[in-house]
């Protein structure tokens, strides 16, 4: 029997996921890749890894992905390390992101722990959003 190729991520989470990655970018993170881990993994669809250059950048990068989720009515279920700004944790349930300081990210090598999930191609910038309906 030839295996089946895995199903892909569904729409829901890859729009989160596509849309974290995008506010990461949009205040400068650096190396944004995003896992996909729904077949190698139970507890989430997709990891969203990232680095900033010091701690106020990465708590300022994980800052605007809470609030770009927000606008997708999405508040995360739990924010660790916000505060200290070396690794924040972002568990939106269905979408993890992590967000690194550089020297934290080498230390903790996720790319390295999830290297075996697939890497999504996400387009980076933000289509341009459409204008609001006149009232």
């Amino acid at each position: 029997m030839t295996p089946s190729a895995p199903s892909p991520l569904d729409s829901a989470s890859l729009t989160l996921a596509t849309a974290a990655a995008r506010a990461a970018a949009a205040r400068k993170a650096e190396d944004v890749v995003v896992y996909d881990l729904h077949v190698v993994s139970s507890f989430c669809d997709a990891f969203v890894v990232c680095h900033g250059t010091n701690r106020r950048q990465v708590s300022a990068i994980a800052q605007g992905v809470i609030d770009e989720l927000r606008t997708h009515n999405v508040r995360p279920i739990g924010v660790e390390g916000l505060d200290a700004g070396r690794w924040v944790l972002i568990d939106f349930g269905d979408i993890v992101v992590h967000v690194f300081d550089e020297p934290m990210r080498g230390f903790y090598d996720l790319d390295g722990l999830w290297g075996d999930a697939p890497r999504l191609a996400i387009d980076l910038e933000a289509p341009p959003k459409p204008a609001a309906p006149a009232v």
